[in-house]
């Protein structure tokens, strides 16, 4: 069986609290895109296989949070022996979710290729320790989260229509170089409040609390914003707390992969 797992980007994100256990309250929407990797399991007959293509992954198989979701499965479920490939085309490092996005879909194929009747609640509580945004990727429609990004609410936003451009610059943000240089704060205006509006309203009230700290530490992600929004972006920010970029649009950038060199991603109508 072969599925897209597909990514996601932030829009806007909060850092309204530290916890006691050491993590951050959040608030911030997800909202699923058209950027893809490809994942296909199958029953093996030579005692099971991992393979990776695309986009390099430094880390060890059996770390890949696809395999860490087929054991999850597993300790639960009798299932045989398979030959999984997965095709990465999401950057990684990106704040696109692009790992947790094929945990997710690895359950979600497992539940459907093998009928195991598992419901939705049942496969976002099963993947949630995988990570905090593995559950949104289960229903993947736009969600409002909260608490650590694991507390999932429906929200009703839509893109129809928009052109989004995806930008990754060859830089990597550590979740630790994000949060070190965070001040938590409530924030002045509520995302539902702010996504109320319109889109062309959004640029200067719908804000990422990382992008002071990151664009300070690396100029050159700011100055990819800035372009974008040259360009005609009506929005565009930093995804989660990656160096990843988006902006939309209402009508798509000519020669877009020239006019950001070897950082640009995808062009695509949501």
């Amino acid at each position: 069986m072969l599925v897209y797992p597909n990514a996601k980007i932030n829009l806007g994100l909060h850092v309204t609290a530290r916890r006691p256990d050491g993590y951050h309250n959040l608030e911030t929407v997800f909202y699923p895109i058209p950027l893809m990797d490809a994942l296909e399991a199958k029953e093996s007959h030579t005692g099971g296989s991992f393979r990776q293509s695309g986009n390099a992954l430094d880390c060890d198989p059996a770390d890949n949070l696809v395999m860490r979701a087929l054991k999850a499965v597993e300790a639960e479920h009798q299932l045989p022996q398979l030959d999984i490939h997965i095709f990465k085309h999401i950057p990684s490092g990106a704040g696109l979710g692009g790992g947790s996005s094929d945990a997710a879909f690895m359950v979600r194929l497992l539940n459907e290729q093998f009928q195991l009747g598992m419901s939705p609640s049942e496969m976002r509580k099963l993947v949630a320790p995988l990570g905090a945004d593995c559950a949104f990727f289960i229903e993947n429609s736009p969600m409002l989260a909260t608490g650590i990004g694991d507390q999932l609410t429906p929200i009703s936003v839509n893109l129809s229509g928009w052109t989004i451009i995806i930008v990754k610059p060859d830089i990597h943000v550590s979740t630790r170089d994000a949060y070190a240089g965070i001040t938590p704060r409530q924030p002045a205006e509520s995302l539902p409040d702010i996504l109320a509006l319109p889109v062309e309203q959004w640029q200067g009230r719908l804000f990422n609390d990382f992008e002071p700290h990151i664009f300070a530490l690396h100029p050159e992600i700011a100055a990819i914003r800035d372009r974008l929004l040259d360009l005609g972006a009506v929005y565009a920010a930093m995804s989660g707390s990656g160096s990843a970029l988006f902006g939309l649009l209402r009508a798509p950038i000519d020669h877009a992969e020239e006019k950001f060199a070897d950082c640009f991603v995808r062009q695509r109508q949501l």
